[in-house]
């Protein structure tokens, strides 16, 4: 087994230099991180309509598992917020998906947006501001809230998938049992959740949220439309018909609350599933199934078919990206007005490794077929690709913690090129939210506070607990699910 050298070992820029050379990978990097006004990361960003963001550093969707049974947040949903408001950041992209309707719930505890929980989403979104003003003395921020349908990953009740699927997807059925005959969400049952996507919104602007994100990434509902290529119907089949729940939701939220800002967090790649191969690293999940998928496509003459069509952004091979329709999404986002995307790749559930790169796998994981820094790159050039095809969209960009010492210096590079207008933080907003103020302000980084991507803030909800970063943040270490997580580091992966 291949054995990678972690970021914590290359502790100069040469040798992070050195290290992306010898594994092939170009990252762009600025060696010195400015400070002051005049630093990159600290420009203010103008949407149309002439308000300001004011900074280039973002916090990502982050959830914690840990709201109530009946959608509300938490003491721990409270405590995460107002760190994501202290830390500097002035866009908050989506702050947490929340459902839109109980079945939609990636799990029992996941928020809900209805009108029982209207007036803490309000209280949740106004303790990061007061957190944030009373930090930083300005309220220069953009904060939206994420909203989503969980479809094939839904687990509302507990631990067991209660799937909404839009077509049999011969790799992931066989990957989490849904055998052949369960239904499809009709056409019927998709234009109600249109509606529930417009009350949604309507309650976020309420709520006084600037914006929602109407997701389309990491295998959720959204994100299943677009790959739908063999759906029959006014959902299935041709680009169009594929992004038609997207123009359908955007429409009834519009309706629904006029003047609410628009944005989509798109993969906008995804590769074919993975699992652990005999020695735990991950390997194509290549199951017997592509005879019947060439059969089914009339390939018994010897017709070469395409092995694996379900990947959006896809090059068919399962393997390979084609940004041919993502940058036609990026066209209609632009045709419709939405002025905001959030660029990710993959999904949590089934390739892991392509949408956030980690040393350490998670419970349900497997070790990594690639150097991560191979993946971040991978993000960073696709998002760049992206940014260059419609520059007038507001562009941020993800998969930057497995960076740790070196993320500031690549987040700069990155906001300084034109690669991206923002950077995100994700899991290092668990363990190090105040990232970004040490580094806006030029103080040395905290190395004990860097996250090094172990996965407990991933174990931990696989295992039905509540997510948080158990190794690096004392107040997860103290919590007694600590003691089923075995959080702190062994010798062999300590860091010095």
């Amino acid at each position: 087994m291949t054995t990678y050298r972690r970021v914590a070992a290359l502790k100069t820029p040469a040798a992070l230099a050195e290290h992306l050379a010898q594994i092939g990978v170009d990252l762009p990097f600025d060696e010195h991180v400015q400070t002051g006004a005049d630093a990159p990361l600290a420009q203010p960003y103008r949407l149309p309509g002439g308000s300001i963001v004011g900074n280039r550093c973002a916090i990502l969707p982050m959830e914690g598992w840990d709201g109530t049974l009946d959608g509300r947040p938490s003491e721990l949903t409270l405590r995460r917020w107002r760190r994501f408001g202290a830390s500097g950041a002035k866009l908050i992209w989506g702050g947490e998906a929340a459902a839109v309707r109980h079945d939609g719930r990636a799990n029992p505890n996941q928020l809900l947006v209805n009108e029982a929980t209207l007036g803490e989403l309000a209280a949740l979104r106004q303790a990061l501001v007061a957190e944030h003003e009373a930090q930083w003395a300005s309220s220069d921020l953009l904060i939206g809230l994420q909203l989503t349908h969980s479809g094939r990953f839904a687990r509302p009740n507990g631990v067991k998938l209660e799937p909404a699927i839009l077509y049999h997807h011969p790799w992931l059925d066989r990957k989490f049992g849904i055998p052949a005959d369960y239904p499809l969400m009709s056409d019927g049952e998709i234009a109600r959740l249109v509606d529930d996507f417009a009350t949604a919104g309507r309650l976020a602007q309420r709520a006084g949220f600037a914006f929602v994100d109407v997701k389309h990434c990491h295998g959720y509902l959204g994100h299943e439309f677009l790959s739908a290529v063999e759906r029959p119907g006014r959902y299935g089949g041709s680009f169009e018909n594929r992004t038609r729940f997207l123009r359908e939701a955007v429409a009834a939220i519009r309706a629904a609350a006029a003047g609410l800002m628009i944005g989509v967090r798109l993969s906008a790649f995804d590769f074919m599933p993975f699992r652990p191969g005999p020695d735990g690293v991950g390997e194509p999940d290549w199951p017997d199934v592509g005879a019947t998928l060439a059969v089914a496509r009339g390939d018994e003459g010897g017709r070469k078919a395409r092995p694996y069509p379900y990947a959006f952004g896809g090059d068919g091979t399962g393997l390979g990206i084609d940004l041919r329709e993502p940058r036609a999404t990026l066209d209609l986002l632009v045709e419709l007005g939405i002025p905001l995307v959030c660029i990710t790749g993959g999904s949590p559930y089934y390739n892991p490794h392509i949408q956030r790169p980690a040393i350490f796998p998670p419970s349900d994981g497997y070790k990594p077929p690639e150097d991560p820094l191979i993946g971040v790159a991978r993000q960073i050039a696709v998002t760049a690709q992206l940014k260059a095809h419609r520059p007038e969209l507001l562009v941020l960009g993800s998969a930057l913690s497995y960076l740790q010492e070196w993320l500031p210096n690549v987040a700069q590079a990155v906001v300084r090129q034109g690669m991206a207008d923002f950077v995100g933080l994700g899991r290092m907003a668990l363990s190090y939210p105040d990232m970004i103020a040490d580094v806006l302000a030029g103080r040395p980084l905290q190395r004990k506070r860097i996250c090094r991507t172990f996965s407990d803030c991933t174990t931990a909800p696989r295992k039905g607990l509540v997510s948080g970063c158990y190794p690096l943040d004392e107040y997860y270490r103290e919590r007694p699910e600590a003691r089923y997580l075995h959080p702190v580091p062994s010798q062999s992966n300590r860091i010095d």
